[in-house]
C-alpha cells in the first residue's frame, strides 16, 4: 500500500497564470539507455517527466509549463527531455514512487540523479529550477543508502509490537483509515485489521469497518467503481481517476468485508466496483484495460462532471479509457474476481476472471515462463506481472481446486525466484539498464505471502525459502522504518502460523461435494488452505494429512494437530471451522 500513499504527494501548488505563444513543441524521447549516450556525448542533462495517463496534475503541467515558450527554449538548448507514462514501467514507477504523479527526475550528463520534484511545477518554478541545475549541476539527492542484510527475517516479539504500535499510531480513529491528509482505503492495513478481529480485537475491528465505511463516499453512484482518494482530511474531496489497483484491492477487501460481517452495504460496494470494471475497463476480449482518466477535458477540473448521472455525462462525452492491457493489472483483476467469486459463489465472477487469465496467458506469457507487461517488447520484464498473475491463479486454485492453476501458480513463482533474485529480497525488475534494478516493498510482501501459501499447499520447502529472502529486504531495518508496517505484519503473521486448512472429498460431479466445496470457499479469511480431493485425481499435491475415502462427500477441517469429523452439510462447515480456529486461537493466546 506503500505505493499508494506516495502517489498522494502529486498535489500541486495553484496555478499561475501563463500566456500562452506559439512556440515548438518539446521533442519528448522515449526512455533508454540510448538517451543517456547522447547525453554524455552531448554534453546535454536528461529530464525525466514521469506522468500518469490518468492523472490531472500531469495534464495541466503538459498544457502550461511545458507549453511555456521560455521553458521549451531551455530545455531545447540543455537537455533531452523523455516523457514515460509510469504504468508502462513499473520499474521507474517503483523507483520514484515517493515523487509522483507528475515526477520531475534531473539528470547530469554521465546519468547521475541531480534533482527529484514531486507533483505540478509552474514555469517561472521550472526556469529556475533548471538554470540553477545547468549553473551549478551539483546532486540535490540523497546517495542510495546501503540495506543492512537481516539473516534472521522472521521478526522477535518486541519487533512485532514496534510494528504493531506504529500501525495503531497512524490511524484516524475520528475519519477512519491511515494517515489524516489523503483518504483512502488502505487494502494492507483493511486487511490486518480484518485478521486482527478475528482473533477477536475489537479496535482492529473497529477500525477495519469504520474505514470500509468511510471508504463508501468514493463509490461512483453513476457508473460504480471507486474514486482514487479524497484530500482535505475528509472523504469530500475525491481525485476522480479510477485506476486498476483501486478497483481490485477496494474489490477484494469489501469481498473479504463481506465474509466476515455479511453487511449488505459491502456486497453492494464489491457489485458497484465490478459493474466498472465490466462496463468500462473490460476488453471484448475478456482481458482488462488499466484506467479511466480523471478529467473530461484535460487539464480542466471535472467536478461538476462527476456530479451528474450517466445520461447526462454521456451528452458531454466519456474520460479516456488508457486501453493498454498489462499483465500486472490484469492479474490484481483476476484475483479480486476469484476471491469474489469464493465470497457469493456467483458463477460470472469465475467465468470473467478465468476469460482474463486465458486471454492473458495466451498473450502475455514468456516463451519459457512468466509474463510480459504489455505487447512491446520495448518495455522490459518486470516482477509485478508475473507476481500478480501467479497470486491470480493460485487464487483460483483456491476457490475451484483445479490444479492446473496451481501449476500455473508454481510456474510463475519459479520464474519469479530465478529471474528477480538479488541478494537481499527480489528487485523489480530483469537485467541491467541505466541503473541498477531494486527490490520494492510491497512486492516483496506479496512475493513472501504468496511463497508461504504455496509451501502449504505443496509441502515443497523451497517455496518457504523463496519467502524467507523475500522478508530479507522487507524487515532490512531502512526498509521497515520507510513503509506503512501493515503488509509486513501480514507477511509476519502467515509465516508464523498455519492457514486455514479445509478440504473436501468426494468426486468433483457430485452436487453435494460442489456445496460444500463453495461453502469452504466463502469462509471468511484470507489465508486459507483450501482443497478438493477427488480420488479418481490421485493424491493432493501436499498429502501431509491422510484422508479417508469416503461413500458420501464430506468436509474436513485441520490444524497443525487434528482434524474434524466428516462434516456433510454445508451449512455446518463454517460452525465447525468457526470452533476449531476458536480453540486454536485460545491455544495460541494461552486463554
Amino acid at each position: 500500500m506503500t505505493r499508494i500513499l506516495l502517489l498522494l504527494a502529486l498535489v500541486g501548488t495553484s496555478l499561475s497564470s501563463v500566456t500562452q505563444q506559439k512556440s515548438p513543441a518539446i521533442h519528448w524521447r522515449r526512455w533508454s539507455n540510448d538517451v543517456f549516450a547522447e547525453a554524455r556525448r552531448n554534453n546535454k542533462f536528461v529530464l525525466l517527466d514521469l506522468e500518469a495517463v490518468w492523472c490531472h496534475w500531469c495534464h495541466v503541467m503538459a498544457e502550461t509549463t511545458y507549453k511555456s515558450p521560455s521553458v521549451v527554449k531551455l530545455i531545447d538548448e540543455k537537455f533531452i527531455a523523455v516523457r514515460v507514462d509510469q504504468d508502462s514501467r513499473p520499474d521507474l514507477a517503483n523507483r520514484y514512487e515517493d515523487y509522483g504523479w507528475p515526477a520531475t527526475v534531473i539528470f547530469a550528463p554521465d546519468g547521475r540523479e541531480l534533482d527529484k520534484e514531486r507533483g505540478y511545477i509552474e514555469p517561472k518554478e521550472m526556469i529556475t529550477l533548471l538554470s540553477g541545475l545547468v549553473r551549478n549541476p551539483k546532486p540535490r539527492v540523497d546517495s542510495e543508502p546501503k540495506l543492512t542484510f537481516v539473516k534472521d527475517p522472521l521478526l522477535k516479539q518486541s519487533d512485532k509490537d514496534a510494528l504493531l504500535k506504529r500501525y495503531v499510531s497512524r490511524y484516524d480513529f475520528e475519519k477512519g483509515s491511515w494517515g489524516k491528509r489523503f483518504k483512502l482505503l488502505d487494502w494492507d492495513g483493511v486487511e490486518y485489521a480484518i485478521v486482527r478481529a478475528r482473533q477477536g480485537d475489537t479496535q482492529a475491528e473497529h477500525m477495519a469497518r469504520q474505514t470500509l465505511d468511510q471508504q463508501l463516499n468514493l463509490l461512483d453512484l453513476a457508473w460504480g467503481g471507486v474514486y482514487q482518494y479524497s484530500v482535505g482530511g475528509d472523504w469530500k474531496e475525491p481525485h476522480f481517476e479510477k485506476i486498476m489497483q483501486m478497483q481490485a484491492e477496494n474489490l477484494r477487501c469489501y469481498a473479504l468485508g463481506y465474509a466476515l460481517w455479511r453487511d449488505p452495504k459491502y456486497l453492494h460496494a464489491a457489485q458497484e466496483i465490478h459493474r466498472f470494471l465490466t462496463t468500462f475497463l473490460m476488453s471484448p476480449e475478456g482481458a482488462f484495460y488499466t484506467s479511466q482518466d480523471a478529467d473530461l477535458v484535460q487539464g480542466k477540473h471535472s467536478a461538476d462532471y462527476f456530479h451528474l448521472n450517466d445520461s447526462e455525462r454521456r451528452k458531454r462525452g466519456v474520460p479516456r479509457v488508457d486501453k493498454h492491457i498489462y499483465a500486472r493489472e490484469n492479474g490484481w483483476a483476476i484475483r479480486a474476481l476469484a476471491i469474489f467469486y469464493g465470497v457469493t459463489g456467483d458463477q460470472k465472477y469465475l467465468d470473467e476472471a478465468v476469460r482474463a487469465s486465458t486471454w492473458v496467458t495466451q498473450n502475455r506469457t514468456l516463451p519459457k515462463s512468466g509474463f510480459k507487461h504489455g505487447d512491446m517488447a520495448t518495455t522490459g520484464l518486470y516482477m509485478g506481472d508475473s507476481l500478480a498473475m501467479a497470486q491470480a491463479f493460485l487464487e483460483l486454485y483456491t476457490v475451484t481446486g483445479d490444479r492446473n492453476w496451481l501449476k500455473n501458480a508454481e510456474d510463475a513463482t519459479k520464474y519469479l525466484a530465478t529471474a528477480f533474485k538479488s541478494p537481499i529480497g527480489y528487485n523489480t525488475a530483469k537485467g541491467r539498464g541505466v541503473f541498477r534494478p531494486q527490490p520494492q516493498n510491497d512486492e516483496n510482501v506479496s512475493l513472501a505471502r504468496l511463497a508461504n501459501s504455496l509451501y502449504h499447499y505443496t509441502g515443497n520447502a523451497d517455496y518457504r525459502e523463496i519467502a524467507l529472502h523475500a522478508l530479507r529486504y522487507v524487515f532490512a531495518p531502512q526498509v521497515v522504518d520507510d513503509n506503512f508496517p501493515a503488509g509486513a505484519l501480514l507477511a509476519d503473521f502467515e509465516m508464523n502460523n498455519d492457514p486455514t486448512h479445509i478440504t473436501v472429498v468426494g468426486h468433483k460431479d457430485l452436487p453435494e461435494s460442489r456445496e460444500l466445496f463453495l461453502a469452504a470457499a466463502s469462509y471468511p479469511t484470507s489465508y486459507r488452505r483450501l482443497e478438493w480431493w477427488d480420488v479418481r485425481q490421485g493424491k493432493l499435491p501436499n498429502p501431509d494429512v491422510q484422508y479417508p475415502e469416503m461413500k458420501r462427500p464430506a468436509a474436513f477441517i485441520c490444524t497443525n494437530k487434528s482434524c474434524s469429523a466428516p462434516i456433510y452439510k454445508a451449512a455446518d462447515v463454517h460452525v465447525r471451522a468457526d470452533l476449531l480456529n476458536s480453540v486454536k486461537l485460545a491455544t495460541m493466546t494461552g486463554k
